[in-house]
């Protein structure tokens, strides 16, 4: 193990961590604002909205990632649609967290008594005001333990990235790999670099997840 490579090639992989960071924060945000409407949407079961979000689930949770970005970079270009590779890289792990989101979401909101959200429409409360008030306080709160599990998963997905080089952690250790064959050194680098990220992420859900169970059922 030489420590004098770490050393040397440390400033690159900080970029790369960063890299991954953000991605990995921006993707997982828009996936759970997908997610939550599309809980929504199954859960007041609006009619073609349904079904419209129930392709795509089906659609995206049993396709690759890999395949997913493949579309995005290559194919769309050739409809006129062209993104560069961040943006596909966001969007692709965006739909794809959404449609596992999805799942959580449904989940917590399906966790609520029925009695709550027919009180609130007897109240006279609106299906807006019924999700505002009622159903997303205590939904998202039953969700945050598959959130939390959907989330690390996603951080993991960025791995994928390197299919469309964006230079990400992967992308980065294999790009060192072989232009410089310290293959010990790299690939100590890329665990310690998604270590870094995954294990906080971990504990802090982890933490979360506890609260707000002790916060919800006072134990």
């Amino acid at each position: 193990m030489d420590f004098a490579v770490i050393q040397r090639s440390l400033p690159l992989f900080a970029h790369a961590f960063l890299t991954t960071l953000w991605l990995s924060a921006v993707g997982i945000a828009l996936a759970a604002v997908i997610g939550v409407a599309c809980a929504l949407v199954r859960y007041f079961e609006i009619p073609v909205g349904e079904r419209l979000v129930s392709a795509y689930e089906e659609l995206f949770r049993n396709t690759p990632l890999l395949i997913q970005l493949f579309f995005l970079y290559y194919a769309l270009p050739t409809l006129g649609i062209k993104m560069s590779a961040y943006t596909c890289a966001i969007v692709g792990l965006a739909l794809l967290g959404g449609a596992y989101m999805a799942g959580a979401f449904r989940g917590g909101f399906g966790g609520i008594p029925r009695i709550q959200t027919e009180s609130a429409r007897a109240l006279g409360l609106t299906k807006v005001q019924n999700a505002r008030f009622v159903i997303l306080p205590q939904g998202l709160t039953l969700s945050v333990a598959p959130f939390a599990a959907n989330a690390i998963f996603l951080v993991k997905e960025t791995s994928i990235f390197t299919a469309i080089a964006v230079p990400e952690l992967t992308n980065e250790a294999r790009d060192l790999i072989g232009m410089y064959y310290h293959t010990d050194e790299y690939l100590l680098m890329l665990v310690i670099g998604y270590a870094m990220i995954l294990v906080p992420l971990s504990i802090g859900l982890t933490f979360l997840e506890r609260r707000v169970r002790s916060g919800a059922f006072g134990n």
